[in-house]
């Protein structure tokens, strides 16, 4: 998954860059991003690399390694709503 390119602007924004000489995954990794929370938002999250692929293979050592990690969320102003079963709220009776 390459790295996000939006939202061009987080509320909450992290990246990293990480390099390695060399690297040898044992096992393939497992990874998750969630965004738990309330109200509406944009998120997004991914990383390009560089002489790493997608996926790595167990066993085989990469060299000159270079992993740019992007993850941002951003509040849009709109609520989610809260139980997607429920009946639309008309007003008071």
């Amino acid at each position: 998954m390459s790295r996000p390119r939006r939202p061009r602007r987080g509320d909450v924004e992290f990246t990293a860059t990480v390099r390695a000489a060399e690297i040898t995954f044992h096992t393939r990794p497992e990874t998750s991003v969630d965004f738990p929370g309330e109200g509406g938002r944009e998120s997004a999250s991914g990383a390009d690399c560089t002489n790493l692929p997608a996926p790595v293979a167990p066993g085989t050592t990469y060299r000159d390694v270079e992993v740019d990690y992007r993850l941002a969320s951003r509040l849009t102003g709109e609520d989610e709503p809260e139980d997607s079963e429920a009946p639309p709220d008309d007003g008071p009776p």
